[in-house]
C-alpha cells in the first residue's frame, strides 16, 4: 500500500512561529492560493480513501487540494498539545527555563508542561494509523508537520532529529508499505521539497 501524508497549508501560526498545536487556526488566504498553485502543478496522488486530522486547517487544505470528495477524520493525527507553551512565540518563551529544558538536551522525551512529549505524539499517531495500515488500502491523510516529522523519524531512523523530516506547508511524503512495514518514500508533490538532508542542523533553544 501507499500512505501519503500531506502537511496542511500556511497559517498565521506558521508566520508568527506560534506553538499552536491544539489551537484550531484557519489557513491564510495566501496559504489557500499557494495550495491551489501546488495542486494545479500536479503531483498529488489519488487513493482509495482519504482522511484529515479534523482540524480546520487540515479540512481547508483537503478542500483546496481534493475538492469535496468524501473523507474521514483521524483526531489522533492532530498536532502536539503544547500545554503551557500553547499560543506563544519563541520570543515569548526563549527565556523560560521550562521551555529551554524542553527544546534542548533530550528533546525526544522531555514533556511540555501540561502537554505531550515528542515520543508521546508519535505513539498517538501510530495508534491512529494502525487500523488504516491493517487495511492495506492506498490512503491520503492531511495532517500536521510535527506529526509527519515524528512518523518519518520513527519509520526511517538515521536522521539527527525529527525536525529534519518536517515538510513545508502543502508538501509531504508518500510512503510505500510492504507487509505492514515502511520500505521506501518519495516527496509529495514531486516538484516540491527535496526531502531531508542528513547534514541539516537545527538550532534548538538559541
Amino acid at each position: 500500500m501507499k500512505l501519503t501524508l500531506i502537511r496542511h497549508g500556511l497559517t498565521e501560526g506558521n508566520i508568527r512561529r506560534l506553538y499552536y498545536g491544539a489551537m484550531d487556526l484557519p489557513l491564510l488566504p495566501d496559504g489557500i492560493e499557494a495550495l491551489h498553485a501546488l495542486r494545479d502543478g500536479g503531483g498529488y496522488p489519488e487513493a482509495e480513501q482519504y482522511f484529515t486530522s479534523g482540524m480546520t486547517r487540515t479540512e481547508q487544505t483537503f478542500a483546496a487540494l481534493y475538492g469535496d470528495r468524501p473523507h474521514g477524520t483521524l483526531p489522533g493525527m492532530q498536532e502536539m498539545r503544547f500545554g503551557e507553551f500553547e499560543g506563544k512565540t519563541y520570543a515569548d518563551l526563549k527565556d523560560d527555563p521550562a521551555f529551554r529544558a524542553w527544546c534542548s538536551g533530550d528533546y525526544e522525551n522531555n514533556v511540555c508542561p501540561g502537554g505531550e512529549s515528542w515520543n508521546g505524539l508519535t505513539d498517538r499517531a501510530l495508534q491512529a494509523l494502525a487500523p488504516i495500515l491493517a487495511q492495506g488500502k492506498d490512503t491520503v491523510i492531511v495532517a500536521h508537520g510535527g506529526v509527519i516529522g515524528g512518523l518519518m523519524y520513527r519509520w526511517f531512523p538515521g536522521m539527527p532529529h525529527r525536525f529534519v523530516w518536517t515538510p513545508d506547508p502543502g508538501h509531504g511524503y508518500q510512503i510505500t508499505f510492504e507487509g505492514g512495514k515502511p520500505v521506501s518514500y518519495c516527496t509529495i508533490p514531486e516538484h516540491g521539497t527535496l526531502g531531508p538532508d542528513p547534514d541539516t542542523k537545527i538550532p534548538l533553544g538559541d
